[in-house]
């Protein structure tokens, strides 16, 4: 499956356990998405746009209106990255 650079950024930390956070319209639609590491800290390359590429292919998910996590499917797509800890 070919994964954009951003996507893969983001695939990355979720799979190292952070999540996305979301505000929805009063229709239901979401309007905007924060991604958090699991350090806290805000991903920049977390856009709407790689929101939505990324739970159309089904690589994300969310349970029960908690924040996004990625899914199986998305950790076994994630290219290994060097970790730098």
């Amino acid at each position: 499956m070919n994964i954009s650079k951003h996507e893969q950024r983001v695939l990355h930390e979720l799979a190292l356990g952070g999540s996305i956070h979301h505000e929805r319209l009063p229709n239901g639609k979401i309007q905007n998405v924060i991604c958090y590491t699991r350090d806290g800290h805000v991903l920049t390359d977390c856009t709407l746009g790689v929101f939505q590429r990324l739970l159309t292919r089904r690589l994300i998910h969310s349970r029960n209106g908690l924040p996004y996590r990625a899914s199986r499917l998305g950790i076994k797509s994630v290219r290994a990255q060097l970790n730098q800890r």
